[in-house]
């Protein structure tokens, strides 16, 4: 898991650290900490990927409910409309489903 990797890598220091001499320490200590920042940027592009995913699917999902709100009081009532209506009320209820609101609240 990323939790164990960065672990293991914080912990790298104290395993090599002890053997290495003097005058080399400060470099070894500088290519450790770029090595357990590039590793944190890795996981972190990959939890941002994981985020942006999910608010994908979150926004869909929540206009399929707005979409099916809209079919089930049009199936109650009125009439079928013309395909080009059904088109543009898609458009509609996707920018206001209120996914926006929905995912404001869901992410810190």
């Amino acid at each position: 898991s990323w939790r164990t990797e960065m672990i293991e890598e914080i912990n790298r220091i104290n395993q090599f650290l002890p053997n290495t001499p003097a005058h080399e320490k400060t470099a070894a200590i500088k290519q450790w900490i770029d090595s357990v920042i590039d590793k944190m940027d890795h996981y972190k592009a990959a939890h941002h990927r994981y985020v942006k995913q999910a608010v994908t699917l979150l926004e869909l999902a929540v206009w399929k409910a707005k979409l099916d709100e809209m079919e089930e009081s049009s199936a109650e009532g009125r009439a079928k409309k013309a395909k080009i209506d059904a088109e543009s009320a898609r458009k509609e209820k996707r920018i206001t489903c209120g996914a926006d609101t929905v995912i404001k609240n869901v992410l810190p």
